[in-house]
């Protein structure tokens, strides 16, 4: 089709400052450029040999495919911000809810209580160990949980370091560290759990943030309770 519309404008002399204009100045033919190209060309078309009807019409068609093109696009764009403004409501509803997400952060608060680390192991593990850091990247308490059949593994930080000092209040991470019979070294995945304080839209994507300090994407969502 494209090629028809070059002949014809070839046979009614229509020059490069005239298509430039035409198309506004834009490489790229869109549905207004096109119907500008179209009507350049009837207008400059050559009286003793004007377009054929069956070579117009075809043009005619190629547009009016280009509009329902356009169209059907312009109703799936409305359909996916649909789509994603329930999505994002769903997300909004976790707020005030448990959760359980992909995160490696613990927090100690006034109290004093416990916190509950969990992760999951890529396989059986010979050794386990765990390794709670402090904000400046100081290691404070390793733990040694030895052999286990389970790749879930729960294991509960007093808040003392390896000295016997109970930590102050505050942001801390562990780092896990397994290996299976054959001493291959098994990979994890870090759970933390909280309750939904807030939903972040700011970065393109919702991002939970929970009341233990962890901040992630909603893909890191392993379940509300």
């Amino acid at each position: 089709m494209v090629d028809s519309v070059g002949s014809s404008t070839a046979k009614s002399g229509v020059g490069t400052s005239s298509l430039s204009q035409a198309m506004g100045g834009n490489d790229s033919l869109g549905k207004d450029a096109f119907l500008r190209l179209l009507v350049e060309q009837i207008k400059n078309q050559d009286p003793l040999e004007p377009t054929d009807n069956s070579e117009f019409v075809a043009q005619l068609a190629q547009f009016s495919n280009l509009e329902q093109t356009m169209g059907i696009n312009d109703r799936l764009d409305l359909l996916s911000l649909q789509s994603q403004g329930s999505a994002n409501t769903a997300v909004a509803s976790f707020v005030g809810r448990k959760a359980v997400v992909r995160g490696d952060v613990l927090t100690r608060d006034a109290s004093g209580q416990p916190n509950k680390i969990k992760f999951q192991l890529s396989g059986a593990a010979a050794t386990t160990q765990v390794n709670i850091v402090d904000a400046s990247g100081r290691t404070v308490r390793t733990l040694e949980l030895g052999k286990s059949d389970a790749t879930a593994r729960e294991v509960t930080w007093d808040g003392m370091s390896n000295e016997g000092v109970k930590q102050p209040p505050g942001r801390y991470t562990f780092t896990v560290t397994a290996r299976g019979p054959k001493d291959e070294v098994l990979t994890y995945n870090p759970e933390a759990t909280g309750i939904v304080t807030s939903v972040s839209f700011s970065k393109g994507y919702p991002e939970l943030s929970l009341d233990s300090g962890v901040a992630v994407p909603v893909s890191d969502l392993l379940r509300v309770e």
